[in-house]
C-alpha cells in the first residue's frame, strides 16, 4: 500500500457507487448522488446541456481541446444509479486531462426501464453526436474539400462497459471507423450466473459483493438474458469482435472482476484487435473516483490523457501542404 492514502476513507465513498438488496433503489440513486456531486468543477471545466437524440446530455469543456475530438462517456452504477450531476467531477478531469469535450447522457435506468432501454438511449446519442461532429468537422475541410473525420472516444465504468459494448456490438462499418479509443474503468463484462461474482464463497473485493451482482442484474434484465453479450460482453463471438476499436482497460489489482477483464482482453487480441490492460497494483474498484483519498487516481487520470493525446494528437489542417493544429475553445462548443 502507498504511504499517504487514506484507504478507508477511499472504501467507505466508494462503496456507495455499489447497489444491495439491503436498500431500495431511490436511497442508493440519492447516496449515491450525495457522495459524488460537486459544486464547483476541476480544472476550469465549463458545463452546458444539449439534447442529443432525445437525451438530455451534459457537454464538459475545458479550456482547451481538440476541436474534432470528443469523448461519449457511460457511467455506471449498478444499472440502476447513477447522473451526470454524479459522475459531472470525475468526467470534468477527464476532459481536462485528454483535452476533449466530453458527453455524459441521462440515459433511462432499472428497474423502471430495464434492458435494453438503456442501451437504445446511448445509441441515439451516439448517432446525433456523430452527425453533429461530422458536420462540424465537414464546415473545416481543407481547400480540396476533404473534411477531417471526427474523433470519437467511447469511455464507460462498471455497469456502463455492457452497455458501451452493446453500442459497439451493433454499430455500421461507417460509425465505428471513427471511433478511436475505448477507454473502460474497472468494467461490468459479466453479470451471468457464470460469474466469480456469484460462484466465489469468499470474496476478498472490497467494494464489489455476489449481492451487489445479483441485485443489480436481477433489476436490469430478467436471467435468460444475462448471458447475451449485450449484456455480459465478455460472451462476444468472434464477428461481434470483428475490426473492434482499440481497447484501453484500467483497473485496481484487487478487483475481482479482473478475470473477466483478462477473459475479454484475450477474446479480443484473438479477433485480431488490440487491447491493453492497465492493473493497478493493491487498488480497488473505480479507485480513480476517490482522488482525494488515492494519489494514484491522479497517476491514473494522467495516463489516459497521455494515452489520448499522444496517440491521437490535435486536428490537423493542411494549408499549403503545411500541417497546421487547430485547437478549439469552448466558445466553439
Amino acid at each position: 500500500m502507498a504511504n499517504g492514502n487514506d484507504r478507508r476513507g477511499a472504501i467507505k465513498k466508494l462503496r456507495n457507487l455499489v447497489y444491495t438488496s439491503k436498500m431500495d433503489v431511490d436511497t442508493f440513486r440519492k447516496r449515491l448522488d450525495e457522495t459524488f456531486r460537486t459544486v464547483f468543477l476541476p480544472n476550469g471545466v465549463e458545463c452546458s446541456s444539449h439534447n442529443y437524440g432525445g437525451v438530455e446530455c451534459d457537454i464538459l469543456a475545458p479550456e482547451l481541446y481538440a476541436s474534432n475530438r470528443v469523448m461519449l462517456y457511460i457511467h455506471g452504477g449498478c444499472f440502476s444509479g447513477g447522473s451526470r450531476m454524479a459522475w459531472r467531477s470525475f468526467c470534468s478531469s477527464l476532459a481536462d486531462k485528454c483535452c476533449c469535450r466530453v458527453v455524459v447522457p441521462e440515459f433511462r435506468l432499472a428497474p423502471t426501464y430495464p434492458f435494453p432501454a438503456a442501451n437504445e438511449d446511448i445509441q441515439s446519442v451516439f448517432k446525433a453526436l456523430f452527425t453533429e461532429e461530422q458536420i462540424a468537422c465537414s464546415l473545416g475541410a481543407d481547400k480540396d474539400g476533404k473534411p477531417f473525420l471526427p474523433e470519437i472516444i467511447i469511455a464507460a465504468d462498471g455497469s456502463g462497459a455492457s452497455v458501451a459494448s452493446g453500442l459497439l456490438f451493433n454499430l455500421r462499418e461507417k460509425y465505428r471507423s471513427c471511433i478511436k479509443k475505448v477507454i473502460f474503468f474497472s468494467p461490468w463484462l459479466n453479470v451471468s450466473s457464470d460469474s466469480k461474482l456469484l460462484t466465489t464463497r469468499k470474496i476478498a473485493d472490497e467494494i464489489m459483493s455476489g449481492d451487489a451482482l445479483r441485485k443489480s442484474s436481477c433489476d436490469y434484465t430478467y436471467a435468460s438474458n444475462t448471458s447475451s453479450p449485450f449484456v455480459s460482453p465478455v460472451f462476444a463471438d468472434e464477428q461481434q469482435l470483428r475490426n473492434f476499436p482499440p481497447v484501453f482497460i484500467q483497473m485496481g489489482g484487487n478487483e475481482i472482476l479482473l478475470e473477466d477483464a483478462v477473459c475479454f482482453r484475450d477474446k479480443l487480441v484473438s479477433a485480431g484487435n488490440d487491447c491493453e490492460l492497465d492493473v493497478w497494483q493493491d487498488m480497488v474498484f473505480m479507485f480513480q473516483m476517490a482522488d482525494e483519498f488515492f494519489y494514484e487516481s491522479h497517476l491514473a487520470l494522467d495516463k489516459i490523457g497521455r494515452i489520448v493525446t499522444e496517440n491521437y494528437g490535435f486536428a490537423a489542417v493542411q494549408i499549403d501542404n503545411s500541417p497546421k493544429l487547430e485547437y478549439g475553445t469552448r466558445s466553439e462548443a
